[in-house]
Formats: structure tokens, sequence, C-alpha cells
């Protein structure tokens, strides 16, 4: 999606240009791919078939995890396990947006319009954080009014990147990366956007690349970590045989880069890279409130996202198998997003609509579960490399910087690149062969607690 429109949805508050925004990109997608995307499902389930698989989400399941049904039943056990602290954020956001739009019927009891959420897809909250923020006059920790002023580049945002790695004992870029990425929008031509990371597979292991149009704004700071944890791991396994060279899972390959992020954004390392003032002063309570912004920050980006990290493939995985048919693709989706994540279309839409295909990932047909489990899983692995850097205290004040100890366990666990079974390869990572939600609970337990006195008048649900 082009940055303008991204601009719009994030920074907007006037409700009719928010619905303008979400309808026109709906309409500017979806119904020129529904039939070309029902052809294509079918040609794709056809090729599953041949090879003896029982439909497309067979599949990929098999192929990214080794598992089928085994996978959908841990899918939906996580999402049930971190159901209960969603729940508690959704009460609460909408709360303070029906106080946000007073003159909008926004049902107390129900699900939130999807347009006024900050994010084109109501996927992440974060941008609509001055509407929620538990304490408006404490610290909220948004730094990108302190990169513009400090005056970064995008050059600069990739080096502190490469510069956290680097303080684990793990390599710098390469020339050929330096050389080749595409870090910023070319002038004169449309390119798409949308970031990504790619191992070109050099026989000497030096050329990998990123494809951004980054801007400079905390929200690009986070992506840039989570793409240059991909090259980090692509670096990492170039050793292996060509046929091992990719992630134990398609999840930890999502998971690294923003395993790095929990560290580089928690207050602690913001206030080492001079983008936040010391965080020392000031009394037990005004400590709290600065932790309670940090945690809501950080839960309407990371916890708010899991309900649909959940259902685009849920949806998708009905659809290969036949059990949602091209004449209800519109219906069902947004039965899925009020079921599982509680967002509802702000105006009518119909199956003549194919709202799926505004979200990158599905035309594109790029398997989406692998986020709802990374996810989950950068909790694990953030506790696990505190652990080892021998971190004491709260999960979410936790900065691994410069620990050799947490670089030589990540290392030790991105070499392997698939040359061993997932569940091998986690329990090198965190002692367990599961996926857990217990860490990321842990990490949010002191907003869990003071969200749910807010709450205590609040419908919990939709």
């Amino acid at each position: 999606m082009e940055p303008e429109f991204t601009e719009i949805m994030a920074t907007s508050r006037d409700w009719d240009e928010l619905l303008w925004a979400w309808v026109a990109w709906r309409n500017a997608t979806g119904p020129f791919m529904k039939d070309k995307y029902t052809e294509a499902t079918s040609l794709m389930n056809q090729a599953a078939l041949d090879n003896n698989y029982d439909n497309l989400g067979s599949a990929w399941r098999y192929a990214n995890y080794e598992m089928d049904q085994d996978l959908i039943d841990m899918v939906d056990d996580l999402y049930d396990d971190v159901k209960p602290l969603y729940e508690q954020i959704h009460a609460y956001v909408r709360g303070k947006l029906i106080e946000a739009y007073p003159d909008h019927d926004i049902d107390p009891e129900g699900p939130i319009p999807a347009h006024i959420l900050g994010n084109m897809w109501a996927q992440e909250w974060n941008n609509i954080l001055d509407i929620v923020l538990p304490y408006p006059d404490s610290a909220s920790y948004d730094v990108t009014e302190a990169m513009q002023n400090q005056g970064y580049t995008v050059e600069k945002l990739f080096r502190l990147s490469e510069s956290f790695f680097a303080s684990l004992g793990m390599d710098n870029m390469t020339d050929t990366f330096w050389e080749k990425s595409m870090m910023t929008k070319p002038d004169g031509r449309n390119v798409e956007c949308h970031g990504s990371a790619s191992d070109m597979a050099s026989a000497d292991c030096s050329d990998f690349r990123i494809k951004m149009c980054t801007q400079i704004t905390q929200d690009y700071l986070q992506t840039v970590h989570h793409e240059m944890g991909h090259i980090q791991y692509f670096m990492q396994y170039c050793h292996q045989p060509f046929v091992f060279q990719s992630g134990a899972n398609a999840a930890f390959h999502e998971a690294i880069g923003d395993t790095i992020a929990l560290s580089v954004m928690s207050p602690e390392h913001l206030k080492t890279i001079g983008l936040i003032e010391e965080q020392g002063a000031g009394s037990d309570d005004e400590q709290q409130k600065k932790t309670l912004n940090f945690l809501m920050k950080a839960a309407l980006e990371k916890v708010a996202f899991l309900p649909f990290g959940y259902l685009i493939d849920k949806w998708r995985w009905d659809v290969f198998s036949g059990e949602i048919t091209p004449e209800e693709y519109n219906t069902k989706w947004w039965q899925y997003r009020i079921k599982y994540q509680g967002v509802a279309p702000p105006v009518r839409r119909s199956d003549d609509d194919f709202d799926p295909g505004s979200k990158y990932h599905v035309p594109a047909n790029v398997p989406y579960i692998r986020y709802f489990l990374s996810f989950i899983g950068q909790f694990q692995f953030h506790e696990s490399l505190c652990s080892a850097a021998g971190h004491k205290g709260p999960l979410h004040a936790c900065d691994i910087y410069r620990s050799k100890d947490a670089g030589r366990l990540l290392m030790s666990v991105l070499s392997r690149g698939s040359s061993r079974p997932w569940k091998e390869t986690m329990q090198v990572m965190t002692g367990g062969k599961q996926f857990s939600a217990d860490a990321i609970k842990e990490y949010f337990a002191p907003l869990t607690k003071w969200i749910q006195k807010q709450n205590k008048h609040s419908k919990i649900g939709w």
C-alpha cells in the first residue's frame, strides 16, 4: 500500500476521511482480482491434490511446519489462550473510541468499526495511542519526533539495526547489501513498497537485499529491525546445504527481527541510544504510569494483532478446503473478522466486494499463520535471550544489547537453518518444544492487572 494511504489511516481523526480511504483502497483492489483469485485457488488446489495433499492449505501446513491437523489444533489453542487478554484491550479501546467519536454510533457492547483503529486492516492499533494512552501527561515512548529532530536518515536506521546485531557478536551487513538494497522509494517510478528481505543465493554468501520505502518514524524503526532479522538469518545459515537454507519453520524467520525489536524498543535501550531522556527520575507512581504507557503502546501492536494474524489463514484454509465457496468469500471474511477480532466493516459490504484482496499477503499467496505464531514465539525467544543475558526484573524491561551470551544462543539457533526439526530448534532456544503464550502473558501482566480495573463496568467481548 502507498505510504500516503498509510499516513491517512495512521494520523487522521476525521471519521469521514478515514472512511473514504478505507473504502477507496478496497474498491481499487479486491473487485479486480476476485475472479482471478478464484481461478488461481482452483489451480493451486489441483496441484496440491496431484501431489497427494488434501488441498493447498494442507500443503502449506506440511511444507512449513510438518504438521496438518495438529497445527490447526495448536493455533486454535493458542488463540484461546490469548483471547482473554485481547478482549480486555478491545473493551478498553472501544470505550476510548466512543469518547473520541461522540457523534458516531459505536456499540459499547459490539465490534469496533474497522476504519478508526489507525491501520488500513485494523491489524495493529498503535497509531491511535494518542486516543487510548493511560496517562497522557506521562511519557508515551513514541520516538518518531525525537528521530526527526535528531536528523535521522534512512541509512542511519539501518546502521542502527546493524550495530545492535553486531553488539551481540553477529556479522555486519555485506558491501553488496548496501549497494543493491532499495531502502527508499525511487523518484519517478512506481514500485511495490511492501517491505521484504531477499537472499539472492550467491555462492560466496554476500548478496542479501532489502526492499522498503522507508520513512523516519518509529514504525519503520521496528520494521527495519524486522527485515534485518531476516537478513541475519540468511547470513547465519548460508553455510548449510541449500536444502536447509531456510528458517526452522516459517514463524521463526518472522520472529527473529521482532525479538530484537523488543529490546530495541524497551525504555532502557531507547535511553541508551539517546531517543528518550533518563528514566530513573520520578516517584514510584510516575514510574508506574510510564510503564503502563509503554505496555499499552506495545499491546496495541503485539496483542491487537493476534486475532488478525490468526484469522487470515483460518479463512484461507476454509477456502482451500471448499468449506467457503467463491460466492460467499466476503460474507465469510467479515464473519471471521467479527467472530475472532471483534472488528466490523464501517459500511455495508457484499459478496460483490472482495475485501481479503486488499491485504497484500492474500493475492500474493503468502501464508499468514507464520505471523500469528511469530508474535507468540518472539516473546518466548525474548524471555530465553534475556535469561542468557542475565537479566533480572520484569520481562518488559529487558534489553539484550551488547550481551555476547545472548548472541551465542541466538546464533546457535539461526545457524541451524532447517537442518533439524523445528521442535528441536525450539527446545535449544526456549527449553520447550512448543509455542506457548506464557511469555507474552507475563510480559503484559502489569497492563492486564491495570486494564481489568479500568474495564470493571464495561462489556468484555462483543
